[in-house]
């Protein structure tokens, strides 16, 4: 796997994370979408991180304003970023602008490319699939530009790409419930799935004893 798995209870994996992330004291930290990072982001509190001093990133981003309701930036301002004054380094889903968002990552490292964020937080989906590097798609392959556009059925999407999330310190992967039992299971016998691809400083995984019920490493 070349990961670093704890199981933590069904019901303790935001609580973990939470403590994980006190822990990393991040100041550049990518947010993920999505149910399972949800409960994380409700879950922090303005007294957890010197928020003050966080650039907060993103992993990918639906091609819709905040307001909409599948959008991650607005999902994480309502959870968390509206609490707390952490500088918040959007994507811009309603203009879908890759170029742009690559621009705005050069501008806030101040050295042309990121060459580390603190933690990357992320997630597992039931193809394999993280941000919105899905099997098969180009983006996947990137190895130059940090922002990809990628088409889906939904949305089209806005993703960080493997050379981006490769530069984090701590890639901090979040999978919870049954459903995410089967890729686990695949990341863990270790399949060329895109979650098993990004292969950071470190890598760790917390998964919920649902996600995690009879891994064996």
């Amino acid at each position: 796997m070349r990961a670093e798995l704890t199981v933590v209870p069904a019901a303790g994996l935001a609580a973990a994370a939470r403590e994980r992330l006190r822990a990393l004291r991040p100041r550049r930290l990518v947010l993920a979408g999505g149910a399972t990072p949800r409960a994380l982001y409700e879950a922090l509190t303005p007294e957890d991180l010197d928020w003050a001093s966080v650039d907060v990133f993103f992993s990918d981003e639906r091609c819709v304003p905040p307001d909409h309701p599948d959008s991650n930036e607005g999902m994480a301002r309502r959870a968390l970023l509206d609490r707390v004054p952490a500088r918040v380094h959007a994507m811009g889903g309603a203009r879908c602008d890759a170029a742009r968002y690559e621009a705005a990552l050069s501008a806030a490292f101040g050295h042309g490319r990121p060459t580390s964020f603190d933690v990357a937080l992320l997630g597992l989906g039931e193809d394999g699939h993280t941000a919105s590097l899905f099997p098969g798609d180009p983006a996947l392959l990137e190895r130059r530009r940090l922002v990809a556009r990628v088409e889906r059925p939904d949305h089209a999407r806005l993703t960080l790409t493997p050379p981006a999330l490769q530069a984090a310190r701590v890639a901090l992967f979040l999978v919870a419930g049954a459903r995410k039992r089967e890729p686990l299971r695949r990341w863990a016998a270790g399949e060329d799935l895109p979650a098993a691809r990004i292969g950071a400083a470190r890598v760790e995984v917390i998964a919920d004893s649902d996600a995690a019920r009879g891994l064996t490493l």
